[in-house]
């Protein structure tokens, strides 16, 4: 009799298992590889965020926009000291914290100043954060070494 060739509906989401596998992640739980519908909501937080302290500031507003290409540079800025500042300091910028997710180093230990730096330019940037790989990180973190996980 002949075996079947149709994938398993597991193996057709990731080659090999699952995403994080080959970092030696576990498949679900604590550690495991932050899906993509939590990494989206994470980042809509952190983006309401730096616009929330760019109108504190008074560098936004709802009403009048940011008025010129410097005031939007301003945004961004805040957005990656944002992102820099928490992550530094609690592994996660408040989005990821909000949605259960932490950004660790992929060799462990303390993700330290420079891993979220590199990342969070890159980030910025936007189209490193479009490539991603089979273990679903993006260039931005391949480059910085970290993966982003579920707490």
């Amino acid at each position: 009799m002949a075996r079947s060739t149709t994938p398993s509906p597991a193996s057709s989401e990731h080659p090999d298992g699952w995403p994080g596998k080959d970092l030696g992640l576990p498949e679900e739980g604590p550690r495991s590889v932050g899906r993509i519908g939590r990494r989206i909501v994470a980042l809509l937080i952190d983006g309401a965020l730096a616009d929330l302290v760019a109108f504190v500031t008074g560098v936004w507003s709802p009403v009048n926009g940011s008025g010129d290409i410097a005031h939007s540079w301003i945004q961004i800025a805040i957005f990656a000291g944002l992102q820099i500042l928490f992550i530094c300091l609690l592994s996660g910028s408040f989005g990821h914290i909000c949605v259960g997710l932490r950004v660790v180093p992929i060799r462990g230990g303390y993700v330290g100043i420079w891993r979220p730096v590199v990342r969070t330019l890159l980030l910025c940037l936007i189209v490193p954060a479009l490539i991603i790989d089979r273990d679903s990180r993006g260039a931005h973190d391949r480059i910085a070494g970290t993966v982003l996980v579920r707490r």
